[in-house]
């Protein structure tokens, strides 16, 4: 067996209650769709019910069907332990929202209990007589036991129960049964029980009978796993409230139903949802919200009060209606939707909208004479169900919520509405409508709010605002519109912003007149509280700049504000849009240095220490140079225009710090620069300075050592010009200069640098001498005895008295350096002493020389008869050949050939003339023998494997292109 359900039909709709409803979509709400049976039964449904996906149907025999609608394939068949014939007919099924608990009820008082885990029903015999009608859950589900319900039976009883699936033979499944109440209305029609505010203990409680409706709320007891009863404290301890009818309709169905959990919500959470209620009675069908507080006992005056009444006649009644019995009329059954009510009259489905009272749609369901059973809910997947006696029909709900918004904007419930509305449009709709009714009231500050999300003309809400005189409602309005446009909107955005400062500036104008005229507000508001007052707009308007920056143009905003005098909220906006060049351009014309300085340290643009650093240097040098030092990252040339013209400034207080050269220190010394034309800015402020002392440029210039980066050219031009005469000095000696730097510095009578300079040149000792014999004139003419410029002289070993004696003045007597000439004879004599000695030893070397040459003569080698040439591998006696001290032999045309390979051009050229003179006889007798000695000591001057021809062919490589590799194989 199986149940197919995608081969439905789409019952007949009425197309006149569809037109009613006001519906604009297409596709209708509400459709009955038949489910096609793919098994054949013999018998007829007598009660069905769904949850959770899973479907019960009893069947007249006693079976009982069990689908899983998610695998309608798998159909379990359960039978009742006993015949039909010994425990009745199935009369009843009671399914739990979760599919895990069944409750059987036969028309001979059987009550069986079936666990969705089992396929055997269990006998309740506690229950055996209790004709149960309703079935109230417990609401902490899923559970693995029933845990405490409540029963309401035919007989007006209501009855506790604890019910557990067991498979122990002395264990029952009813662990207790409690009777609480009974009512003398007659049968109980409705139960329901549900938690409020997620407090287990305190549950609120809804029974019905044919003609009253109870509401309780309380707590109950605690819970003993079904040893005892947990409702009685509550039935005994708080008094319902009751809705009654006056007059009851014989033969009416009496039907309480809730509506199923909200569509993507917890079923399990413990957040009670929000739902509503429908008591189906003789008079219609009384409905509304199952409101979760106040939780307390007027809880149900609140429900009850805010609840309608649906005329019967009003559901039954259409064009069709008229023709049929009046048995027709009645509503033989009711289920709620989470927005409609769904009712069975007659053969008809008819759908009713919950919060106008019409019908949306009709539909012709069942055929004449076919039984219905009557709906059910899937309360956790929000499905709705009609079973006949032989037929299973889904009512299929699309989209129901699509008008709502519509109705609740209709009914002025509009906070509702603006919930409930999908689109932008639909949200702009009932803003707009929701604006006018809070204008209407006079309040028009929440009016302005909803006016900017809403698609009423701007001009028109505007206009409206200011023919009203409300200025606090124009600026939210604004402010609320502006958030609501496009990015796209640019031209939209910055008027409406344009328009927002202007608003802003009039508001806190007013404020500040109101507070310094000490007056009353027209809103009765004290002077204090108008300062609070003031201070609240001023944040509003700085979260404004802030969020909408973007969309403010600079000169518009600085125009407009400007024009209200407002100094701190233009220089608010000017920081938000970070445009501190107008900051500081601000501060800076109003010569408020300090605040320009503030300003400054928040800074990272280099362009903008750039364009101030003039006037700042001018008027607060040392905080500015505070905060340059702090930003190493700046390029100090770009600064050099400040720094000289602060320089220039300073320059008429000799005694005051000069914070240019402190700078430039700290770039020379800390940051280590390079730039020429820093080094350079320095030695001209240090020239330039008004002081006489020349230590700080000497102390620079002392600092560059021999790798200057300042110009020296430039450097020495400044000096000369400004009469830095020791800095002048340096300059020379750095330069190389001595001459000059020596000149100078006795121009000055700085004798002493003088010297110092003078023994610079060490490596160069001609010029020593020279610069100390130019110190030793200017020693000698300005000391006031020989003396003292002996001793003076004494520092250069150079100077000899003979030396200084031109210098001394003609007057000079002898006596005054008679010490020193005879020190200085003393030393001629031993130095011919020394002379003497060296030319004895250089007369012997020479006779010693004379003998060496003389025995050259007789010097010879011995050659062994076998011996060869080192060059060509031959017998060295073929032909002529030398011999050198080292052993070595050549045959003299080898030897020739290998001096030529090596030697220079000249030296070549020479040795082929001589060679061609010989050959060729140009030559003989005693000229002959002169070429043919000068040809041997050309080519024999020197073995050329020892002696420096060696050495020349270190680079040559073993083996050459011409020889045999094979014979340098290994």
């Amino acid at each position: 067996m199986s149940l197919d359900l995608s081969d439905g039909f789409v019952a007949t709709s009425n197309p006149t209650a569809n037109a009613a409803s006001g519906l604009d979509d297409d596709l209708p709400i509400f459709t009955v769709e038949r489910v096609q049976l793919q098994f054949s039964i013999a018998a007829d449904f007598v009660a069905a019910q769904v949850a959770n996906n899973v479907l019960i149907l009893a069947l007249s025999n006693g079976r009982i069907l069990r689908i899983d609608l998610e695998r309608p394939a798998d159909i379990d068949d359960i039978d009742l332990p006993k015949k039909a014939s010994e425990v009745g007919l199935i009369r009843r099924l009671f399914l739990d929202p979760t599919a895990s608990h069944l409750l059987i009820c036969t028309t001979l008082g059987e009550n069986y209990y079936l666990h969705s885990q089992s396929k055997h029903p269990r006998p309740l015999g506690r229950l055996r007589g209790v004709s149960i009608e309703v079935v109230a859950w417990n609401p902490s589900l899923p559970t693995a036991s029933t845990r405490e319900i409540l029963l309401g039976a035919s007989d007006g009883n209501i009855y506790e129960t604890f019910i557990e699936t067991t498979n122990e033979f002395y264990k029952k499944e009813v662990k207790h049964l409690k009777n609480l109440h009974k009512l003398p209305d007659g049968p109980i029609t409705g139960l329901w029980v549900d938690n409020l505010h997620a407090k287990s203990d305190l549950r609120r409680l809804l029974i019905t009978t044919q003609s009253r409706l109870f509401h309780l709320v309380g707590r109950i007891g605690p819970a003993h796993d079904g040893s005892g009863s947990v409702y009685t404290r509550l039935f005994e301890s708080e008094q319902p409230v009751v809705h009654e009818l006056s007059r009851v309709h014989p033969g009416a169905h009496s039907t309480l139903v809730v509506s199923p959990d909200p569509p993507e919500s917890n079923p399990y959470a413990d957040d009670a949802p929000d739902r509503a209620y429908a008591w189906l009675s003789s008079q219609g069908i009384f409905h509304g919200k199952l409101l979760n507080a106040p939780a307390d006992g007027n809880l149900g005056a609140r429900v009850f009060s805010e609840s309608a009444m649906l005329p019967r006649a009003r559901v039954v009644a259409s064009e069709a209606a008229t023709k049929r019995k009046p048995s027709a009329d009645l509503i033989d059954a009711l289920a709620l939707t989470q927005w409609h009510m769904v009712s069975l009259v007659g053969g008809r489905v008819v759908a009713t909208n919950r919060l106008t009272g019409n019908v949306v749609s009709e539909h012709d369901v069942l055929r004449p004479g076919q039984r219905p059973i009557g709906f059910s809910v899937d309360m956790q997947k929000n499905t709705f169900w009609l079973f006949t006696s032989d037929e299973i029909y889904e009512v299929v709900v699309r989209d129901e919520d699509r008008n709502i918004w519509r109705i609740l904007m209709e009914s002025r419930q509009f906070e509702p509405a603006l919930r409930h509305a999908r689109t932008t449009s639909q949200k702009e709709t009932v803003a707009a409508a929701f604006g006018d009714h809070l204008a209407r009231k006079g309040h028009w500050d929440e009016a302005a709010a909803l006016y900017g999300r809403s698609n009423k003309p701007f001009e028109d809400i505007a206009l409206s605002i200011i023919d009203n005189n409300q200025p606090d409602a124009l600026r939210k309005f604004l402010l609320a519109k502006l958030a609501s446009l496009k990015r796209s909107a640019t031209m939209q955005r910055m008027m409406v912003a344009g328009w927002l400062v202007e608003v802003f500036m009039a508001k806190l104008n007013s404020l500040d007149d109101t507070i310094i005229t000490q007056a009353e507000l027209a809103e009765n508001l004290s002077t204090a509280e108008s300062r609070k007052l003031l201070a609240s707009i001023r944040a509003e308007y700085e979260a404004f700049v802030d969020r909408h920056k973007a969309d403010l143009d600079r000169k518009m905003v600085y125009d407009v504000i400007a024009s209200h005098g407002r100094e701190s909220e233009l220089l608010y906006f000017a920081n938000a849009v970070q445009d501190y060049n107008y900051v500081l351009s601000y501060w800076i014309q109003r010569e408020r240095w300090a605040e320009a300085l503030t300003v400054l340290r928040k800074q990272t643009d280099a362009d903008v220490f750039y364009r101030y650093s003039s006037v700042l240097m001018t008027h607060a040098a040392q905080e500015l140079v505070d905060i340059l030092m702090r930003q190493p990252d700046l390029d100090p040339r770009s600064l050099i225009p400040a720094l000289l013209e602060y320089g220039l400034g300073a320059a008429g207080d000799a005694n005051a710090p000069n914070q240019a050269v402190r700078y430039l220190n700290y770039v020379v010394f800390q940051l280590k620069s390079r730039d020429a034309a820093v080094h350079n800015t320095l030695v001209s402020i240090h020239a330039s300075h008004p002081s006489k002392d020349e230590s700080n440029l000497l102390s620079y210039l002392q600092a560059q050592g021999d790798e200057a980066r300042y110009d020296p050219d430039f450097a020495l031009r400044l000096c000369i010009q400004h009469h830095r005469t020791l800095s002048c000095v340096h300059i020379y000696t750095s330069m190389g200069q001595y001459l000059q730097a020596v000149d100078l510095a006795l121009s000055h009578d700085e004798m002493e640098l003088a010297s110092v300079i003078a023994d610079r040149s060490v490596a160069n000792p001609q010029l020593r001498k020279r610069l100390w014999l130019a110190v030793a004139r200017k020693v000698i003419s300005k000391s006031d005895g020989i003396k003292t410029a002996i001793e003076f002289l004494k520092r250069c070993e150079l100077l000899k008295i003979e030396d200084l004696i031109p210098f001394f003045p003609d007057f000079v007597v002898i006596d005054d350096f008679k010490e020193e000439i005879c020190g200085a004879l003393e030393d001629y004599s031993r130095n011919i002493d020394n002379l003497k000695k060296e030319m004895d030893e250089s007369s012997q070397t020479a006779a010693n020389i004379k003998m060496d040459i003389a025995a050259l003569d007789h010097r010879y080698a011995i050659v062994e008869p076998g011996e060869r040439c080192y060059v060509c591998g031959l017998p060295l006696l073929s032909r002529q050949f030398f011999v050198f001290p080292c052993q070595h032999a050549f045959h003299s045309d080898c030897m020739g050939r290998r001096v030529l390979e090596q030697s220079g051009t000249s030296k070549s050229s020479r040795i082929r003339e001589l060679q061609m003179q010989i050959h060729k006889g140009l030559v003989s007798g005693a000229k002959r023998d002169a070429v043919v000695a000068e040809l041997d000591s050309l080519v024999a001057s020197a073995c050329i494997l020892c002696s420096d021809f060696a050495i020349r062919r270190i680079d040559e490589p073993f083996v050459t292109s011409s020889d045999n590799a094979s014979e340098w194989a290994l």
